[in-house]
């Protein structure tokens, strides 16, 4: 039986989300699977992958065969660097320890690239909403400099309808 560790699709139109199966590769997309070993889910940014370490390996070694998504997913996760690192110590270039201990400072290097990444962005995003504040700022000054350059301006006007009007009403008496 040819084994395949492939995504069968889930979600609605428009918002696919994706469990990593254990597949016979003669069943179809969604059908039939042995195992499922985890999830996938590309609309978060990063997209979020929620994987059972132990069972990917387990398959992996033997001998099911990933499509090319799924092999991408497996190797960022790590799956097919400790099978690497399992190999070297079958071969006796180094012992298990060893090699716990170089996938443990594989995965802390990715991690600490991980988070340099999301704070950039956190960073860049708050930075945008800084700049969108301070625009938004300025504008918010000059449409109140408008208002207040209008209402001084009807001020005046009304001002001056005033003494204008005094000045007819002091003016009427002395024609009468």
């Amino acid at each position: 039986m040819a084994t395949k560790i492939r995504l069968q699709r889930g979600g609605r139109k428009g918002y696919a989300f994706y469990s990593i199966v254990i597949a016979d590769a003669r069943a179809p997309r969604d059908g039939r699977f042995t195992e499922k070993i985890g999830t996938y889910n590309p609309n978060t940014n990063p997209a979020t992958v929620d994987l059972n370490f132990e069972r990917a390996l387990y398959w992996v070694e033997t001998g099911a065969q990933p499509t090319d998504t799924v092999r991408n997913i497996l190797s960022k996760e790590g799956v097919y660097m400790m099978k690497h690192l399992k190999g070297g110590v079958k071969k006796g270039a180094f012992d298990e320890a060893a090699c716990q201990q170089k996938f443990e400072a594989w995965k802390q290097s990715k991690e600490q690239k991980f988070n340099a990444v999301r704070d950039n962005e956190a960073k860049s995003k708050k930075e945008a909403a800084a700049k969108e504040l301070e625009a938004e700022k300025k504008i918010n000054e000059a449409i109140a400099k408008k208002v207040a350059d209008k209402k001084a301006a009807a001020a005046a006007a009304k001002a001056e309808a005033e003494a204008a009007a005094a000045a007819e009403s002091t003016e009427a008496p002395a024609e009468a």
